[in-house]
């Protein structure tokens, strides 16, 4: 899941990242209530934490404009403010939940899973064809089968899930996935697509997995699949078994 942490607070914004990102879920940061309400507007995220005391533009004006971009996309106030009225405030402008500093970090994990099951039931498991993809237990199934996959490898069926039918560059997978600038050189994309379908057994050109020669992947829609057959996409090509070229430092098996 996508998650947007608005924390001035960089050591705490830092520590609630590692936090969330060990179970499973994709972080991005913000450190000014301009740039929280900006990224909102741009990613749409899951589940938002929202501090109060931000620069430029208050936590309680955030949340306002939040509301008026997606009424329905969970925030979870987490602030020092104590004060009875600033959590009646923010329930009514919007806010699904409300700590107050400090906090429990196990206590705000389970929170947000109870707002993450609660809010946008319909896009917490994602399918194509026999592959079903529950973005909140962090479970792969193929077939009824259960899939392991590393958090880098679950990300990365998860932004082409999220864009099915839709080719996804390489330049988009490097930014969404692994946070890299697209000038840095790295055929990391193309090596965990090759791991995913040898996991998924989806070998190339791929039925589930498809190849756009000189553009990118992309998950066919159910229409494309329910055909049977693949249709060709611009000379599909696949990578030899052995290719495994990226640094070592970004192919650990503990990602």
């Amino acid at each position: 899941m996508r998650l947007l942490i608005a924390e001035d607070d960089r050591a705490l914004a830092n520590f609630l990242a590692r936090g969330l990102e060990a179970d499973g879920h994709r972080t991005r940061r913000a450190g000014t209530g301009t740039e929280a309400l900006a990224a909102f507007g741009e990613d749409l995220p899951d589940l938002t934490i929202l501090d109060l005391n931000l620069p430029e533009l208050d936590g309680e004006l955030v949340l306002e404009g939040m509301r008026k971009i997606d009424a329905q996309a969970p925030v979870m106030v987490l602030t020092a403010r104590q004060e009875v009225e600033t959590r009646i405030r923010c329930l009514d402008l919007g806010a699904d939940d409300f700590m107050v500093k400090p906090f429990s970090l196990h206590e705000l994990r389970a929170r947000c899973r109870s707002l993450l099951r609660r809010k946008r039931a319909a896009r917490l498991t994602l399918k194509a064809g026999d592959l079903e993809l529950d973005r909140l237990e962090h479970v792969a199934r193929r077939a009824g089968e259960v899939v392991t996959l590393t958090n880098k490898e679950f990300s990365l069926l998860e932004q082409l899930m999220l864009n099915r039918g839709q080719c996804v560059s390489r330049v988009e997978l490097l930014d969404s996935v692994w946070n890299m600038e697209p000038a840095q050189t790295t055929n990391i994309v193309d090596v965990y697509v090759n791991y995913l379908r040898r996991k998924l057994k989806d070998p190339p050109p791929g039925h589930l997995l498809r190849t756009v020669r000189g553009k990118g992947y992309l998950v066919p829609s159910e229409t494309e699949l329910s055909l049977g057959a693949n249709p060709v996409i611009l000379g599909a090509v696949a990578l030899p078994t052995g290719y495994l070229l990226a640094p070592p430092s970004l192919m650990s098996p503990a990602e």
